[in-house]
């Protein structure tokens, strides 16, 4: 059962995400919105553990600023997973465009679905 709160509360985060940034753009259906959300679920499950223990000295030295890159790159990759499963999810054009404002839209994406995802988090209890 908390496995599909937070799953719905990961697709209402990206919903109002890609509402509120241009950059940031989802072109899809609801059930789209939970597969990309079960994408997001499994990458900072998965990945984003081993990422944050690999640049924990980065961390360290940046006092935390390093883990919104950290979220940024894994943001782009959640949207170049959704394009291999043929959801269109894109940070600034990317896929298939990695440029400058890819990585621009991916810092102000990660802070904003971190901010959004605090404040869904604070109203959808598990």
């Amino acid at each position: 059962m908390s496995f599909i709160i937070s799953t719905i509360a990961t697709a209402i985060t990206f919903f109002v995400v890609a509402y509120l940034l241009p950059q940031i753009d989802f072109d899809g259906n609801i059930p789209g919105l939970l597969v990309l959300s079960v994408i997001a679920g499994l990458v900072n499950g998965l990945i984003k553990p081993i990422v944050k223990l690999f640049s924990l000295p980065l961390t360290i030295m940046t006092l935390g600023l390093f883990g919104i890159v950290i979220n940024a790159g894994l943001l782009l990759l959640i949207a170049w997973l959704s394009d291999l499963v043929g959801i269109a999810f894109t940070v600034g054009g990317f896929p298939p465009d990695f440029s400058l404002s890819a990585i621009v839209a991916a810092f102000i994406g990660a802070i904003a679905l971190t901010i959004v995802g605090a404040i869904v988090g604070l109203v959808v209890k598990d």
